[in-house]
């Protein structure tokens, strides 16, 4: 039970940790370069949030397994961001390369031994 704990609260931490990816990645994108002060500032304290939330996980998963869903995460939430908040191209190749991103994604979570 307390491995089943350990590994819960591991995914919740990289949860949060892909979402504050996706964050940073879009409030960089939003700063221009860095010359919106405060989407840059945003950027920096999601990226280094993210980072550390991302070595805790890391304390109980696997690094490859953490990593990949990590950015796997922020890649699927940058990529629906873009397309919603930027008007990035929403084609149906781009859709479904993410929707095999999430796929991917979940079968790292399912199929990791120790990390369901």
């Amino acid at each position: 039970m307390t491995a089943l704990l350990a590994n819960t609260n591991a995914w919740l931490l990289l949860a949060a940790a892909g979402i504050l990816e996706i964050v940073w990645a879009t409030s960089m994108k939003a700063s221009a370069g860095f010359t919106k002060v405060p989407f840059a500032v945003l950027t920096f304290v999601a990226a280094w949030l993210s980072f550390w939330l991302l070595g805790l996980a890391m304390r109980t998963l696997p690094v490859g397994t953490a990593y990949a869903a990590w950015t796997g995460i922020g890649a699927v939430g940058a990529a629906i961001l873009g397309i919603v908040f930027f008007n990035e191209p929403a084609t149906l190749a781009r859709i479904a390369c993410i929707a095999l991103i999430v796929v991917g994604i979940l079968g790292l979570k399912f199929f990791t031994p120790g990390a369901a």
